[in-house]
């Protein structure tokens, strides 16, 4: 054989050689671990439908081939699959779905270290009981399916287990105790299940957890008292569940926490913390609303000066704001509504820099305000509602980022305020219903070109709408309800006329002296009108057939006017209708046999008209009471008594 011929020959079998081992990057395994093999089969075979495409591709023997599969070199042991329903590369990005069975079988592949089937929408059945098996796993993400059933008490075998995501399933039962010898775990995610029964005092043994996140489930009991032991943790997540008691003094040694969300509980007593300077220093984002802790806001919480979000809104707090609070320069919002404070905001307030919102609705919180406060440059959104203020100061006119402000309920007398026509920052929602505010709404009102909501309602105002309501630009929610208003509601119908579409969802003008206006609504400015409610008014006359073109509309009150003429056929074409009330009217003629087509129609009154005739018969007309269609002396049928023949 020649020189050349030799070369060639040992040429071949080097590529040979690359050929039988480019599957496992080097090993000389060329097929697929028996055992292996028969596991992601049938985990392939419980799925009936993979928009990704991946599985299609499982075919042959050679497992370390296929997509999302990945083997150990040496033993050529299948140690990952990754099958996420994110998927993200250099070109695209696309969530995909698969639907089927969580075959048990998985369990075969004992040399798993990472199982990721996370997001996947589809996936169901159970977490098989045999999971322990996977001694070698790592990390188990099974989050965002549809699987059922409790978690087996096995999953406390895996010891080296770092990552546990099962949230967003419907896992149901209770929490395993053995979960708590899973001491390598720093991130155990199962919010959004069904789990019942108390946390397990075990899981204060997580010594590594960084991340525990148990919110929205069903768990009662208290929060175990030894949770300071998780020196690590960093984010702390047991909100929207039922748990009760008070709060552990020992998440003072939570000396990691950055996150700590506890609300929507029933916890009660005192906020515990911090109880000395230094402790939980990282604490940025805190929230205890919607509890029943009482007792008075601890002067000391106004050590933890990283806060940057705090909510202690909607439970029993009582007593004086502390100054201290002011000590908080890195705090952007502060929640502490729908308590019982007392008292007058301190003056340490205008040192919160970056104070971007601040609530204190529902208090008993007394004025004046602090001039103080008038150095909140960054402020954006105030609500001081339902407080005994009696006045708004001139400064709130002249914040400079202030645009949504709230002052309903504060005992303010006299005229809607000048000072509001002319801001740094334009207004976008203004609330000062619930007051004592009289006299008209001003002609500037409509100068307010980027207000989206307005809220005059429950006060003494009186005179008619002025024309210049017509130029609000993007108002989307109205409502002047229960004042003395007077006159044609017509230019609250032109409200952004020269903007097709319009930007009104909201209406209401319920509890005044309009006499007319129904007459000129604009379709093209009400498309999207979801709620409108004129009822108890002095309106007459009939409804316009226009009517029909406001396609969004959900609810439609016209009960308590003087509207008569005969009940237009065109509100049958309001599909989306789900309240309907027309009582104590004056309509005559027949109800429409179109009104059967308002298949979402849930409340209905057409009481005391002068309706007469047989109520068409079929549903939803024949769902609703007698009380529905009393006080029409002409008409019969059910529910009412049969017509006579």
């Amino acid at each position: 054989m020649t020189k050349m011929g030799c070369q060639m020959l040992w040429l071949l079998l080097a590529l040979t050689l690359m050929m039988a081992t480019v599957s496992t990057g080097g090993s000389i395994v060329e097929e697929c671990d028996p055992g292996d093999l028969k596991g992601l089969a049938s985990f392939r075979g419980g799925i009936h439908m993979d928009t990704s495409g991946r599985l299609a591709k499982w075919v042959g023997r050679r497992c370390c081939r296929w997509q999302g599969v990945s083997c150990n070199n040496e033993t050529g042991r299948v140690t990952e699959v990754h099958l996420p329903g994110f998927i993200s590369t250099a070109d695209f990005v696309f969530q995909s779905q698969m639907e089927g069975w969580f075959s048990p079988s998985i369990t075969l592949l004992t040399s798993l270290e990472v199982l990721d089937l996370g997001g996947l929408a589809g996936l169901s059945g159970r977490i098989p009981t045999s999971i322990g098996r996977l001694k070698n796993l790592r990390k188990l993400y099974l989050y965002g399916n549809k699987l059922r059933g409790s978690v087996p008490e096995s999953i406390g075998k895996l010891l080296k287990l770092e990552e546990l995501h099962m949230h967003e399933n419907r896992l149901s039962g209770f929490l395993p105790p053995n979960l708590g010898c899973l001491k390598n775990l720093n991130a155990l995610l199962l919010h959004s299940n069904r789990f019942t029964g108390s946390i397990p005092a075990s899981f204060s043994n997580l010594t590594n957890l960084m991340h525990l996140d148990l919110h929205d489930n069903s768990l009662t009991g208290h929060i175990p008292q030894n949770i300071g032991d998780l020196q690590l943790l960093k984010e702390l997540d047991l909100s929207d569940n039922l748990l009760n008691g008070e709060i552990p003094a020992s998440v003072n040694n939570l000396t990691s926490i950055s996150v700590m969300y506890l609300d929507a509980n029933h916890l009660e007593g005192e906020i515990p913390f911090p109880s000395n300077y230094g402790q939980m220093p990282l604490l940025g984002f805190l929230r205890l609303q919607n509890n029943q802790l009482g007792g008075k806001i601890p002067p000391n919480l106004g050590y933890l000066v990283s806060l940057q979000r705090v909510s202690l809104e909607n439970n029993r707090l009582e007593g004086a704001i502390p100054s201290s609070l002011g000590n908080l320069e890195a705090l952007t919002e502060l929640y502490l509504s729908g308590n019982k404070l007392s008292g007058v905001i301190p003056k340490s307030f205008g040192q919160l820099s970056h104070l971007i919102l601040l609530t204190l609705s529902h208090n008993s919180i007394q004025g004046p305000l602090p001039n103080e406060m008038s150095a909140l440059q960054n402020l954006q959104t105030l609500d001081l509602s339902f407080n005994s203020l009696n006045s708004i100061p001139r400064w709130v006119a002249e914040l400079p980022s202030l645009s949504r402000i709230y002052f309903a309920g504060c005992g303010i007398k006299g005229q809607i305020p000048d000072m509001l026509k002319s801001t740094p920052s334009p207004i976008q929602e203004l609330d000062l219903s619930a007051n004592d505010l009289t006299g008209g709404i001003p002609a500037w009102m409509g100068s307010l070109t980027q207000l989206y909501s307005l809220n005059l309602s429950r006060n003494h105002l009186s005179s008619s709408i002025p024309a210049s309501v017509a130029d609000f630009q993007e108002l989307g929610v109205l409502d002047l309800h229960s004042n003395n208003i007077t006159g044609s509601m017509e230019h609250v119908f032109k409200i952004g006329t020269s903007f097709p579409g319009g930007s009104l969802t909201y209406i209401d003008l319920s509890d005044n002296s309009f006499t007319s206006g129904i007459q000129q609504i604009s379709v093209g400015t009400l498309e999207r009108v979801v709620y409108l409610n004129l009822s108890h008014n002095l309106q007459e006359g009939k409804l316009p057939t226009s009517m029909e073109k406001l396609k969004a509309l959900q609810s439609l009150d016209l009960s308590y006017n003087k509207f008569g003429f005969g009940l237009v056929e065109a509100l049958a074409n309001l599909s989306h209708l789900e309240t309907l009330k027309l009582q104590r009217n004056q309509f005559t003629g027949r109800i429409p046999a179109e009104f059967l087509n308002l298949k979402n129609l849930k409340d209905l009154d057409l009481s005391d008209n002068l309706l007469v005739g047989e109520i068409p018969a079929g549903k939803p007309l024949s769902d609703f009471p007698q009380s529905c269609f009393t006080g029409n002396t002409g008409l019969c049928g059910k529910p009412l008594s049969p017509c006579k023949s």
